[in-house]
């Protein structure tokens, strides 16, 4: 038998470089045709692991054509792949050498590749993530507001009025999208149904967070990036802390956490406790999403509504 073969793709807007075990560096460009010779490139080597790093989108096409190949494809955080290379010694830059790296860190951490989103689910991504931009756009001309000359007022006033129109009907969108689907209509009243998770959280936890439900308490809060991690070193014992995880989906359980800690009585009394122990602000804060966390992982994998007790 041939030994397995792990390929590492450096992926810019123009270009992916291509590092495989079996074969000299290689690289096509980062358009349909590029992307058609890249999957004939690897299909015959039948890879045990593709591994490419996110770019901000100018990865997905190249993801999705992989994927439909029935190739084992991971996206993995490139602050990973940089802390790896640093780890191995190399401190040089260049997309030949990074491929190189991903393609070593395919061999040796072997992440797993996580399926293909359908295209129901990449619609729904879409628009969660495009009412998150309008929002950051609508804040930063609110911003704008108490200082710009009285020559830029009506402009800002306008443009704001027609983000607020945008948002609104890309909520609409949303709401109509989760509808059409039985899955998600019931995994949407689940949630839901917890005090502090509204139709905004429930659909960013629902497509950026499909894990929810199908793993334990300690697997979903590390994937999140609210478990507490150690740090200790011979007989010091540092503070915890989280770190890394899905930044979306802890943007959105903040502020379901926020309202939980004044209308949720389960989440509400521990925070309370939590402050009355000296906890920081902060501290308890992440606590408390991370128990509300581990409140809606447990309701989607005993498909039971919220309750109390």
């Amino acid at each position: 038998m041939s030994p397995p073969c792990f390929v590492g793709i450096d992926v810019a807007k123009a270009t992916l470089d291509v590092a495989a075990t079996d074969h000299a560096p290689e690289s096509f460009a980062n358009d349909e045709r590029g992307i058609r010779a890249l999957v004939a490139f690897c299909q015959p080597r039948h890879p045990t692991l593709i591994v490419l790093e996110a770019t901000g989108g100018y990865e997905t096409t190249a993801v999705t054509a992989l994927a439909l190949a029935g190739l084992p494809v991971a996206v993995v955080n490139p602050r990973q792949v940089r802390d790896f290379a640093r780890a191995l010694g190399i401190l040089a830059k260049t997309d030949t050498l990074d491929a190189h790296v991903l393609r070593r860190f395919a061999t040796d951490v072997r992440p797993i590749p996580r399926p293909l989103p359908d295209e129901t689910q990449a619609d729904l991504l879409a628009l969660v993530t495009r009412r998150a931009q309008l929002l950051e756009m609508r804040t930063a001309e609110l911003n704008r507001m108490p200082t710009a000359r009285r020559t830029l007022q009506r402009s800002l006033r306008e443009h704001v009025t027609w983000l607020n129109r945008r948002i609104k009907d890309t909520e609409t969108d949303i709401t109509r999208l989760i509808a059409a689907s039985p899955l998600w209509r019931t995994q949407d009243r689940l949630l839901q149904s917890t005090p502090g998770v509204g139709p905004l959280t429930s659909a960013r936890l629902l497509v950026s967070l499909p894990e929810l439900g199908r793993l334990t308490g300690k697997q979903i809060a590390a994937l999140v990036g609210v478990a507490p991690l150690n740090c200790d070193s011979g007989t010091r014992r540092g503070s915890r802390a989280t770190w890394g995880g899905r930044a979306p989906v802890r943007a959105a359980l903040y502020m379901a956490a926020q309202v939980a800690t004044r209308h949720n009585p389960i989440i509400k009394a521990f925070y309370q406790r939590l402050r009355a122990a000296g906890k920081p602000p902060k501290v308890a804060m992440v606590a408390a999403m991370h128990k509300l966390l581990m409140i809606l992982n447990a309701m989607l994998k005993h498909q039971r509504s919220w309750s109390p007790a």
